[in-house]
């Protein structure tokens, strides 16, 4: 694979994986609009572990936070709030795991592998999260999360395994829909994220394997490192924009680009 092709995979990967515009809807779309290989399994990974590196650093003392309370998850004793927070993120995930699970033993998430789905989902939830964003309240922050919020917010996740939806867009629209501010609706998103680009990479981890060679590892590689760097820079970017703008300007590119894979779709 040519390094500017890599190039191309890991920024719109790293750019969208965190902005609610679906990252895995762009990157199905590379292909399908132009001339390039579809990347393949082993880059995909490669691209979704940037991102978690990304993720991680820059939300590095919730992770921490999280990561010194698990001890008390394998106890069954809950008793700090970074036991209560990776308890939390953990409910947060088995919906997206069990739907996943769901829809790679039946092939269901090839079938949806198309522009017209993704055209109808980039609009379709790009009017949800416009209709959230002006509707719901800035009571809660993400400090006051709870089990019971957790899981209601992991069952919106779940739906983003259709292209098109974007994950982060999706948690977004519920957790402002429950009330929660910009900056920590989209706080939670973040978060949420990296549980389940664990397990989404752990579950494709076992194809790479297999599959995987030394190019494959360079290629791979390069594209992680890539990722990394345009994951942290869209980060930065929307949490300090989200202090002062709304999600406006996300759904107006969703409808746009919405309109023009439909277009193309049913032209």
């Amino acid at each position: 694979m040519s390094l500017f092709h890599l190039f191309l995979l890991a920024i719109i990967q790293g750019v969208t994986e965190f902005l609610p515009v679906s990252s895995s809807g762009h990157l199905i779309l590379l292909p399908a609009l132009t001339q390039l290989d579809d990347q393949g399994l082993v880059i995909d990974v490669a691209v979704h572990v940037g991102t978690l590196f990304a993720v991680c650093w820059y939300f590095r003392a919730d992770v921490g936070l999280a990561a010194r309370g698990v001890p008390e998850l394998v106890r069954g004793r809950i008793e700090t709030r970074g036991g209560f927070l990776a308890l939390c993120l953990i409910i947060a995930t088995i919906p997206v795991i069990i739907l996943g699970l769901i829809f790679k033993i039946f092939g269901i998430m090839d079938m949806l592998r198309s522009i017209a789905v993704i055209g109808w989902m980039m609009i379709i939830f790009g009017i949800v999260l416009y209709i959230t964003d002006r509707i719901g309240e800035q009571t809660r922050t993400a400090t006051g999360w709870t089990m019971k919020h957790a899981l209601y917010l992991g069952l919106w996740q779940a739906i983003a395994l259709i292209p098109g939806t974007s994950r982060s867009g999706i948690v977004i629209s519920g957790a402002r829909a429950l009330g929660y501010g910009r900056h920590d609706a989209a706080k939670l998103s973040m978060l949420m994220s990296i549980p389940t680009i664990i397990a989404s990479g752990a579950l494709m981890g076992i194809d790479v394997v297999r599959i995987a060679d030394w190019q494959a590892a360079r290629d791979g590689a390069i594209a992680a490192l890539i990722s990394f760097f345009a994951a942290w820079a869209a980060l930065v970017f929307m949490m300090k924009l989200l202090r002062t703008v709304s999600f406006t300007p996300y759904v107006i590119y969703r409808i746009v680009l919405g309109v023009v894979l439909l277009a193309i779709a049913y032209s």
